[in-house]
């Protein structure tokens, strides 16, 4: 459908995200205000406790979707599946009740095969129960991201030493996945999607390139990743959409940046 000036009409709507102040929640959350989208932001910043009911409140109400990138605070696998399952059924049952129509959550590619990562058993908790309790489920599953290689050192190291997982992984932008999330929560599709970046790397090698990056001194002792991960399990499968830059151009962006 076009507009008279032979431009997309694009259809407003007003989204609600769930972890709006995140790495992909703030991201989400600008690219929908910029596209003129109304954006209700649920977090702790902004007074909501998605663990508790009444804190969600009436912030549902008109809201066309919910984008759910919430993200535990606790890295355990039983806090985590506490926290996750405890926010996807409060969501669900505040966007069943105020009538929402489409629920996005971000979830992770090839969870089903790597449990034996505690985080990830822990995500898929999270995916399973938005199913159960949330209207009009659509669930993004994203390979990594460009920044999970820093976040990794930054959990792994010990004084001058870190010890990495050795792992195939094919990362993807960030802003890839916000921009992806927006798409499905305000498009006429349905349908679960899979998205990577555009290159197949090794976990540990993008850590020794990082710290190289950063002209840093540590040394990194990989050790083994789960039996599945190893086997690539997280890599994408055949119908994933590819998009973005790939791992090394990202980085020398973000280092460029004032």
């Amino acid at each position: 459908m076009e507009s008279t000036t032979g431009g997309p009409i694009v259809k407003k709507r007003r989204l609600a995200v769930a972890g709006a102040t995140g790495l992909i929640g703030s991201q989400v959350t600008r690219l929908a205000r910029d596209a003129g989208h109304e954006v209700i932001a649920l977090s702790r910043t902004t007074g909501v406790d998605l663990t508790d009911p009444a804190s969600i409140g009436d912030r549902l109400d008109g809201v066309d979707a919910v984008i759910d990138v919430t993200r535990s605070p606790s890295m355990d696998e039983q806090a985590a599946v506490a926290f996750f399952t405890t926010v996807a059924a409060n969501l669900g049952a505040a966007a069943r009740a105020a009538g929402v129509r489409r629920t996005v959550v971000l979830s992770i590619v090839g969870i089903d095969e790597s449990q034996g990562y505690g985080w990830y058993v822990a995500t898929l908790a999270h995916e399973r129960a938005t199913r159960e309790h949330a209207p009009g489920v659509r669930v993004l599953r994203a390979t990594q991201f460009h920044e999970f290689p820093g976040q990794v050192l930054e959990r792994s190291r010990s004084g001058d030493r870190a010890q990495i997982m050795d792992m195939p992984t094919q990362p993807v932008a960030s802003a890839e996945v916000a921009r992806l999330l927006v798409e499905m929560a305000t498009d006429d599709g349905d349908g679960d999607l899979e998205l990577a970046g555009p290159r197949r790397e090794n976990l540990i090698d993008l850590v020794r390139r990082l710290v190289a990056l950063r002209g840093e001194h540590l040394e990194l002792v990989a050790v083994p990743a789960p039996a599945s991960m190893a086997g690539g399990s997280v890599l994408p499968g055949p119908g994933a959409l590819v998009r973005g830059v790939d791992w090394e151009t990202w980085s020398r962006d973000v280092r460029q940046r004032p």
